[in-house]
C-alpha cells in the first residue's frame, strides 16, 4: 500500500521537477551569452526519468540544436570510455590490479610491466606525455599504428613531481585503455562500445568513438565552419584533406556590458561573489567577470606550462583539427568522443542508479563501490587543481553545493556529463560555443544550478 505520505512526496516531487525545466531552458537561453547563433544542449535525469531537455541555438546553419544533436565532447568521451570499462570489469573481462600487460604482452616493455588498470585509471601510470612519442598529424589518426607506439612508449615523471599525486593522461590513455578494451573483448573499440554499454542502454546510435562517415555530417559545427555543401563542396573538401592544417584557437574576447549583467542574474551568482570575495577583498564590491569566476573553479596561477604541453602537444607541434570530418572518423577516445546530450545522460543516469538501467544491471555493486570511491586527493600535475581522481572519472566541480559523491567528466570546450548517486541525478551539456573549459563558465552555471534544485 502506498501512504499519504508517499504520495505527498511523490506529487512535490513531480511539482519540483515541472518548474526546473522551463527554469534551465530560460537559464540556457540566457547562456547563449554573445555567442549567437551557437547553442547547445542540456538534459538531466533524476531517479531514471528525463526531467530537463533543453537546448538553444543552431547546431549547424540550418538545424537547430536538439536532446539528440552529436556533438564532438572531446575529454567528456573518457567518462565514456571508463564506464564501458567498468562494465567489462563486472563481467570479469578486466581487473583493476591486474598489470595491464598481463592481457597485453607488448605493453610490458621499456618499465610498464607493472603498470595496472587503476594506476591508469587513476592518472597515476605516468603516462601523460603525448610529446614523448614520435607521430605526425596523420599517425595520430591511425589507430593501429598509435596503439603500437603506446605500447612502446616509457613512462615520464611530470615537472615538479613531488608536488603532485596524478598527471592527466589527456591523450595518451585512450589509445591504451581503448586497445585493451579490444584485447579483453575480443571486438573493435567500437564494437565493444556498441554491445556492452550503448546498445543495453538504447543510444547505439548517439554515441561514438570514430563516427560513421553516413553520420559525419549530422554532427553539430562551429559557426565560422557553418557552410552549405552546395557552394563550398570543393573548398570542404580542400580542408579535409590538410590534416595539418592550422585552427585559430578558441575565441578570446572581453566580457559585454550584456555578459556582466546576465552573469550577475545567475542564481549561483551570490555564491560566487562571496567565494571571490575570500580569495580577494577586491572583489567584493565588483561585477564578476568570466575570467573570475573561472578561477573559482580552475587555479590558473597553478598551471605547470610544461606537464600542460608534454599532455596536450603533440611533438610535432602540428594542432589536430577535431571538426574535420577526417579526424572524426578516426578513434581517438581520449579525445574525440562524439555523443548527444541524451546519450551522455543516460550513461550517467545508469551511474546515478548504481550501475543498473531500466531493470538491468550494467555494472555490479561491488565494481559500482570500487569505481565511485575518490582515490587520489592531492593536486594534479597537468590540470591546475585537485581532481580527486576515481577510476576514469575527476570530481564534480562545484563551489556552492556539497556533491562529494558526484563524479564524472568534462572535455576541452567546456562540455561536461556528470552523476551525483545521492541525489540520483545525471547531467549533460554538450555545445558549439568557441570556448574551452578554461575560458568559460557554462558548465558550472548550469551544474550549479541544477545541483541547487535537488538540495
Amino acid at each position: 500500500m502506498i501512504s499519504n505520505s508517499q504520495t505527498n512526496n511523490d506529487r512535490d516531487s513531480n511539482n519540483s521537477n515541472a518548474k526546473i525545466a522551463p527554469q534551465l531552458q530560460q537559464l540556457l537561453t540566457n547562456l547563449q551569452l554573445d555567442d549567437a547563433p551557437a547553442g547547445g544542449s542540456l538534459v538531466v535525469y533524476q531517479a531514471g526519468k528525463c526531467i530537463v531537455q533543453a537546448s538553444v541555438g543552431m547546431a549547424q546553419a540550418d538545424k537547430e540544436w536538439q536532446p539528440d544533436t552529436l556533438s564532438l565532447n572531446f575529454s567528456t568521451g573518457k567518462g565514456v570510455l571508463a564506464t564501458l570499462t567498468h562494465v567489462l570489469v563486472s563481467e570479469q573481462l578486466l581487473d583493476y590490479d591486474t598489470p595491464i600487460a598481463r592481457y597485453w604482452p607488448e605493453f610490458a616493455v621499456n618499465g610498464k610491466a607493472d603498470i595496472t588498470l587503476r594506476a591508469l585509471m587513476l592518472h597515476q601510470a605516468d603516462l601523460f606525455a603525448i610529446n614523448s612519442i614520435d607521430a605526425d598529424s596523420e599517425t595520430l589518426l591511425d589507430w593501429q599504428a598509435m596503439k603500437e607506439k603506446v605500447a612502446l612508449m616509457s613512462p615520464t615523471q611530470p615537472d615538479q613531481y613531488e608536488n603532485y599525486e596524478s598527471a592527466y593522461s589527456a591523450l595518451v590513455y585512450g589509445w591504451i585503455l581503448g586497445a585493451l578494451i579490444e584485447i579483453a573483448t575480443d571486438m573493435t573499440l567500437s564494437k565493444a562500445l556498441r554491445y556492452y554499454l550503448t546498445e543495453p542502454l538504447g543510444i547505439a546510435d548517439s554515441c561514438y568513438f570514430g563516427v560513421p562517415a553516413a553520420k559525419v555530417d549530422s554532427v553539430a559545427k562551429l559557426v565560422k565552419d557553418f557552410e552549405t555543401a552546395d557552394d563550398n563542396a570543393d573548398k570542404k573538401a580542400d580542408q579535409d584533406s590538410k590534416l595539418g592544417s592550422k585552427r585559430h584557437k578558441p575565441t578570446l574576447k572581453p566580457d559585454s556590458k550584456q555578459t556582466l549583467n546576465t552573469y550577475a542574474s545567475l542564481p549561483s551568482y551570490e555564491c560566487w561573489q562571496q567565494q571571490a570575495a575570500k580569495k580577494s577583498t577586491d572583489l567584493a564590491d565588483k561585477k564578476l567577470a568570466t575570467t573570475q569566476i573561472n578561477q573559482l573553479y580552475f587555479d590558473h596561477r597553478a598551471v605547470n606550462a610544461s606537464n600542460y604541453r608534454a599532455a596536450l602537444v603533440p611533438a610535432n607541434r602540428q594542432p589536430i583539427d577535431y571538426h574535420n570530418s577526417q579526424t572524426m572518423q578516426a578513434i581517438i577516445p581520449a579525445a574525440n568522443g562524439v555523443a548527444s546530450a541524451k546519450a551522455l545522460a543516460i550513461i550517467y543516469a545508469m551511474l546515478a542508479n548504481g550501475g543498473t538501467w531500466q531493470g538491468k544491471t550494467l555494472i555490479d555493486s561491488k565494481t559500482f563501490t570500487e569505481l565511485s570511491k575518490p582515490q587520489v586527493s592531492g593536486m594534479d600535475a597537468v590540470m591546475p587543481v585537485s581532481m580527486n581522481w576515481r577510476l576514469g572519472y575527476h570530481r564534480l566541480f562545484s563551489v556552492c553545493n556539497s556533491v562529494d559523491a558526484g563524479f564524472g567528466h568534462m572535455g576541452y570546450n567546456g562540455s561536461v556529463a556528470w552523476c551525483e548517486p545521492t541525489r540520483q541525478l545525471s547531467f549533460a551539456f554538450v555545445h558549439n560555443f568557441d570556448v574551452t573549459m578554461l575560458n568559460d563558465i557554462r558548465q558550472f552555471a548550469l551544474s550549479e544550478a541544477v545541483l541547487a534544485s535537488f538540495c
